[in-house]
């Protein structure tokens, strides 16, 4: 397996500042008459990479969206390194250092890889308008340690090729990456992701893994996960929690879960192994 040998600069921090202790109590979700979610609990640690799996429409991607503050649960609570962001808007959570990747991409066709990624910069920006519009010394000098990292982050995700190609010429599995490198860009503590591998082929999903599974062992980055790909589930995660029709169904290591008649019921219908 190949291995990034550099480590871009927002990984250097102090271990203690990466510090993301999600905790879901209880939570649900309701959008007129449909219950999406139901009395939901779930927790995350520093440093574990968490996957959530179940059937389509088990609630998943609800669940993120409710977390990530773009619904607003009906009941239950969310708790991010010990505060309150059950009714924070979405930018303050961004801000409390929980970033994400969608199901859908979500990236600007017409724009290049670079300014995608640099998109994403602006949280850390401390100039003003006025100062940006005159391109003053202290702005060159921010934009150039912005330009830093965004550079060090495509080097790590090897997309040095594409950098100045606009995003909608891209494959689909080259704009997850991309999407991938923006969330990253944010330098969130903890990094949610829906369905990442969602349109790949093949070899793409091998990077994928790769670069997941570095950025989870090798620096200590806190992930949350969604997706079908059951082999790539098994395969790299710490922990799964199974949702099906908007309940928890289980919990546990991969072995346990894979082995669960319940699990097994809710994807096939009958006692066998996944």
């Amino acid at each position: 397996m190949k291995s990034y040998r550099g480590k871009p600069s927002i990984y250097n921090a102090p271990a203690g500042s990466k510090k993301a202790e999600l905790e879901v109590e209880d939570l649900s979700l309701h959008f007129g008459g449909v219950t999406a979610l139901r009395d939901i609990d779930l927790s995350v640690a520093t440093g574990e990479l968490v996957a959530v799996i179940g059937p389509n429409g088990a609630g998943k991607t609800s669940l993120l969206n409710t977390v990530t503050g773009y619904y607003r649960a009906g009941k239950g609570r969310i708790r991010f390194n010990g505060e309150d962001i059950t009714r924070a808007p979405t930018h303050d959570i961004t801000r409390k250092g929980i970033g994400r990747t969608f199901q859908n991409i979500e990236l600007f066709p017409g724009m290049t890889v670079l300014s995608n990624m640099m998109l994403a910069r602006h949280l850390f920006c401390k100039y003003r308008l006025g100062s940006a519009g005159l391109f003053l010394p202290a702005v060159r000098q921010e934009e150039v340690r912005h330009r830093r990292i965004v550079e060090e982050i495509i080097d790590f995700l090897e997309m040095q090729a594409i950098r100045n190609t606009p995003v909608g010429s891209l494959p689909y599995g080259q704009r997850k990456r991309v999407e991938l490198g923006r969330a990253l860009a944010l330098e969130p503590n903890l990094l949610i992701l829906d369905e990442p591998f969602a349109g790949m082929n093949m070899e793409e999903k091998e990077d994928m893994v790769r670069f997941l599974v570095e950025l989870n062992e090798a620096w200590n980055q806190t992930m949350i996960l969604v997706e079908h790909d059951m082999s790539v589930v098994m395969s790299i995660s710490k922990r799964v929690v199974v949702l099906n029709f908007g309940e928890k169904l289980a919990e546990g290591s991969p072995d346990e879960v894979q082995n669960d008649p319940e699990v097994i019921k809710a994807y096939l219908g009958e006692a066998e192994a996944i």
